[in-house]
């Protein structure tokens, strides 16, 4: 097979009319440029070159195979740029995991923006709350609430800063009134979270006096879609203790109200997730740097 790096020291000796001269042009010792020319010469079953201990000039073979070798390096070279470019770019297809109730309600409205930024990229979306297996699943990015246990995994920060508030709407506050305190919010109808059938029903938070205080929990609701829960938060149904990111809409339209604002929630830090440094593609890194610039608008 015929290398690249080959045809380069056959052009520029057949130019400088010397292999040294050659050598010190494309930066390699004499010994490597001399190899370079029996593996060609060996590879066309041609001597390319005639020479003795004076001189270097080309065979007839060689001046005919000149003008090919130039115009196949040309190719090569346009091709090899023309690949690099449009890997530079971003584009392509990404298929993505993502939350339920954020997906729905906050990305699907930044992956329209940024797709009419970049209008060469095609997105696969799965929504759900069921943790895709990116190992397995045709995934290759995910956008994961909380910190990252998975060392192996490429996590990159898109909400860093993001926590959990609880919240209830006017009409369940008209109702039944706002915990005074934590201790109070066992008493109040709790909406619940559900993930691989396991309930997420002990409340975690950070009074600014204390260290962490965990709080367990009930109510008459609980589902496996974080967007369901969010739901019943607006209509009245109980309080949620939800991911500020999920109901910032919510909060900012007065459907949700913040309750005991003074104590910081658990942290949930979204990250965009891939398996290895290959998929930190410039499309994927684009798609960081956009949804990172989204969220700090909110």
């Amino acid at each position: 097979m015929l290398r690249t790096d080959d045809l380069d020291v056959f052009i520029a000796t057949a130019d400088q009319g010397s292999l040294s001269a050659a050598a010190r042009r494309l930066e390699i010792s004499p010994a490597l440029a001399s190899a370079a020319l029996r593996r060609l010469e060996e590879a066309l079953g041609l001597r390319l070159f005639a020479r003795t201990t004076r001189s270097l000039r080309l065979t007839e073979e060689g001046e005919r195979y000149l003008k090919h070798a130039r115009e196949a390096l040309r190719l090569l070279k346009e091709g090899h740029a023309s690949v690099r470019q449009q890997h530079d770019t971003p584009g392509g297809t990404l298929k993505i995991s993502m939350p339920s109730d954020s997906g729905r309600n906050v990305f699907l409205s930044w992956l329209d923006k940024f797709q009419a930024q970049y209008p060469r990229v095609s997105l696969q979306i799965s929504c759900s709350d069921r943790l895709a297996d990116l190992y397995r699943q045709p995934v290759d990015i995910a956008l994961r609430y909380g910190k990252q246990e998975d060392s192996s995994m490429i996590a990159m920060p898109v909400a860093p800063q993001n926590r959990r508030v609880l919240v209830a709407s006017k009409e369940y506050i008209s109702h039944h009134g706002k915990p005074a305190t934590l201790d109070e919010l066992p008493q109040h109808n709790c909406l619940r979270f559900m993930i691989d059938e396991v309930t997420y029903d002990r409340w975690t938070f950070t009074p600014a006096d204390s260290g962490p205080v965990t709080v367990a929990v009930t109510g008459n609701r609980c589902a496996d879609d974080a967007d369901l829960v969010r739901r019943w938060a607006v209509a009245g149904q109980g309080i949620a203790y939800k991911s500020r990111l999920d109901v910032t809409a919510d909060l900012q339209a007065g459907r949700l109200q913040v309750l005991l604002p003074d104590i910081a929630g658990e942290e949930v830090p979204l990250y965009l997730l891939c398996m290895h440094r290959m998929q930190v593609t410039p499309t994927v890194i684009a798609l960081r740097d956009f949804l990172r610039a989204e969220y700090e608008r909110m």
